[in-house]
């Protein structure tokens, strides 16, 4: 089945036309999408988007973006929102977490140390209440390694992944699938092309992270969103040279065996 495993649903991009986004991934065939918070203010947003949809599930977690405008309890707030909803079939990972060690505002604005802080005790709650976590990666995978590996994470996915070939290696043997969406459909990006064609298709999933990372040929609009990813599936059957319909299989096999919360979340039964 045909997954968007990323997408930041309740942003304001999508405000005008949220009901219109939704039905054109409906038509392409998208039959569930992950919406993960960002800071505690979108807890209570992506919760309730996620349970007006029968396709709709969603993390909480403290993305590294928001770190430094994050309230002295925020973490706090999180474990607290954690236990209320602790058995609520939507809420299926915790996310969007990690580091980003990319963009020079960030990095300044909020020191590794306290973003490395938060992602620590996120992982921590991973641990707790034994859910996978969605992982933000931006030029730090060396040091998200080294913590996922102080802790006991059921595994998760690696959202955006555009490490090296070892680095992809590592995350998998931890339990973790790799997402691949629009970076993935521009051809100077040889890295992620490359690890989309020698990865294992059961150790990859699709994802769109809209209104993000829009593919190469969205020309009009930059606005990502889910129908997309029943395209990138395309792209991808075109790099490994096999029908479109075993990505479409394989990909969302592995999300459901990744993340298998999503299971009821989506109301799918059993695998």
């Amino acid at each position: 089945m045909l997954f968007d495993t990323h997408c930041h649903l309740d942003a304001t991009e999508y405000d005008p036309d949220r009901e219109c986004v939704i039905a054109r991934a409906q038509d392409a065939g998208v039959r569930g999408i992950l919406i993960p918070a960002v800071d505690v203010a979108s807890f209570e947003r992506v919760r309730d988007l996620a349970h007006a949809h029968a396709w709709g599930a969603y993390a909480l977690g403290i993305h590294p973006m928001y770190v430094e405008q994050a309230q002295p309890d925020a973490l706090d707030q999180l474990h607290a929102a954690l236990i209320r909803h602790r058995d609520d079939p939507k809420l299926v990972a915790i996310g969007e977490i990690g580091l980003d060690f990319f963009v020079p505002a960030i990095a300044q604005g909020a020191p590794r140390d306290r973003q490395e802080r938060f992602y620590d005790a996120q992982l921590a709650m991973a641990e707790e209440f034994a859910l996978p976590v969605l992982l933000h990666v931006r030029r730090s995978h060396d040091t998200l390694l080294k913590y996922l590996r102080r802790r006991q994470v059921p595994g998760g996915f690696a959202h955006a992944f555009n490490g090296s070939s070892q680095q992809a290696s590592q995350f998998i043997a931890l339990g973790f699938a790799l997402g691949m969406g629009g970076a993935m459909t521009y051809t100077r990006a040889l890295q992620i092309r490359r690890l989309a064609q020698e990865i294992s298709l059961d150790s990859l999933v699709l994802e769109t992270d809209g209104p993000d990372i829009a593919p190469a040929w969205l020309t009009d609009t930059r606005r990502n969103e889910p129908m997309q990813v029943a395209r990138f599936a395309q792209v991808l059957a075109a790099l490994r040279q096999c029908p479109v319909e075993e990505i479409i299989a394989a990909t969302g096999n592995t999300a459901l065996r990744v993340c298998p919360r999503l299971i009821g979340a989506w109301g799918l039964g059993t695998l």
